[in-house]
Formats: C-alpha cells, structure tokens, sequence
C-alpha cells in the first residue's frame, strides 16, 4: 500500500446502498482523512476487500466468509416491478402465486436467492437489472428485485409492489479480519451508531462487537448505586455508658409463672 492510498479511507458499496449519511458523520468526526467512495458491481463478491481495493464494503449478503468480518446492518424488501397499467398496480401486495402467469426476468446481476423462478422464463436474460427494468418498460415482462434497486432505476410509467414471500436481499458491512485498522474501527462505530466519545470495542473474526468490560457488582449492590466509603480501621462509635453491655443489659428479666 503507497503513502497516498493509506492518506485515505476506500469504502465500496454496491447498487441500491446509499452511505451518504455514515460518509457525512465520518467527514465531521475525522476531517484529516479523507473518504473515497469505490462503487462495484453487485456480482462482484467481497473481491473489494480482499484485493485491497476497499478498507471496508458494504455488500451485499450471502457471500463467502473465510477471512471476512461481516456486520448484518438490514433486510431489504422485495418488489415486483410492473407498468402502471399492470393488474398489479391496483393491489397493495402480491405473493410468488400471483405471478404464475407473468414472464418474470432474471438479469445476470440478480441479487435474490431464488430455488426456483417464479411464472415464465424470458427468452433470454437482460445483462443488468437497469436492463431487465427497460424491458419491463417495453412490456416485455415484470422483474421481482429489491425495492432499492426498483427505486434506483426508477421511471415514471413503472411502479412496483412488495412480493411478500420472495427471497430477499440482505446489506452488511465486510472488512477483511487482519486489516480491522482503526478507521476500520471507526467506521463500524458509525455505522452502528456509536457517539464520537463513546469507547470503541475490537470485533473477532463473528464481526460482532465487544462490549467494554465494566467491573463486577457487589452482592447486593444496586445499578449506579455507590459503595459505603469507610475511613481507616475506625470502628463504630458506641454510645456513652453502654460499652461492653448487650443489648438487653440492665432490664429486668421477668419471673416464670
């Protein structure tokens, strides 16, 4: 890594995630270290991080884990997009079931998980997703993808509705475990919300954070209560003319019947 690479902190993302907000706390709280922002494809995999690309991605989820640290930040919901004329457009929700009868496209670049596609297969597969949603335009079909991407390539003679039961697509944040730098740490701080002077914890090879270790409470002691300080070995004082007496001393014990 040259001395103008490490002057700077890479974050990749991939189509769909929008790190505008995580990227303006991080120009607030270390202004001297600039952030490049690396767009990939969402095909390509954590090749970001693990070819030095990136210090940090967010990706999108399965991915192969060997080596990685991965942070599960949300689940995307998944929408079939559709001309505003469709059928569909007048309902609140559809199921897989619904689109039996629709030739559903399946660009390369699809990023759900499907065990078997839904409806009808095209007569070929659009290169992208960007592609795949012109080709609804044409009204050559509808696409099931996450509502980010729908969003992302939106047109306005196209709408999309929330596919209830269809896979989904899942965004994390991925660093390579040996490279968790500072700024790794920083960032993931930002991410998941931590303050600026809040203490930050190392993550394992799981990715999850380390709460700080606070000391042990004492037996009977209560949350944010404060031990009873006690000064040298002094004792406690005893009362005037009652040294060495119990308790009961000097009352008169009453006769048994």
């Amino acid at each position: 890594m040259n001395d103008e690479s490490a002057a700077r902190f890479r974050l990749s993302y991939v189509p769909g995630v929008t790190p505008a907000k995580w990227v303006r706390v991080w120009k607030e709280r270390i202004p001297d270290v600039p952030i490049e922002l690396v767009p990939i494809e969402s095909t390509s995999g954590a090749d970001c991080v693990r070819d030095g690309t990136a210090d940090i991605a967010l990706l999108r989820l399965p991915l192969e884990r060997d080596g990685l640290s991965v942070i599960t930040l949300y689940t995307e919901t998944s929408v079939v997009v559709v001309p505003k004329e469709h059928a569909i457009a007048a309902v609140d929700e559809v199921t897989v079931s619904d689109l039996a009868d629709e030739t559903v496209l399946h660009p390369l670049d699809d990023v759900l998980d499907w065990v078997s596609l839904p409806g009808e297969e095209s007569f070929e597969r659009p290169e992208t997703t960007e592609d795949a949603i012109s080709h609804v335009a044409s009204e050559v079909g509808v696409l099931v993808t996450p509502q980010s991407l729908a969003r992302l390539h939106h047109r306005k003679d196209l709408t999309y509705r929330p596919v209830v039961d269809a896979p989904q697509s899942q965004v994390g944040l991925v660093w390579l475990t040996d490279h968790t730098t500072d700024h790794v740490d920083e960032f993931v701080g930002i991410v998941r919300g931590r303050t600026a002077n809040s203490s930050r914890g190392r993550r394992g090879d799981s990715g999850t954070e380390d709460a700080p270790k606070s000391p042990g409470k004492r037996r009977g002691e209560r949350q944010g209560s404060q031990p009873r300080k006690i000064v040298g070995d002094k004792k406690p004082k005893s009362r005037r003319g009652t040294t060495g007496r119990g308790k009961n001393a000097g009352r008169s014990r009453r006769g048994r019947g």
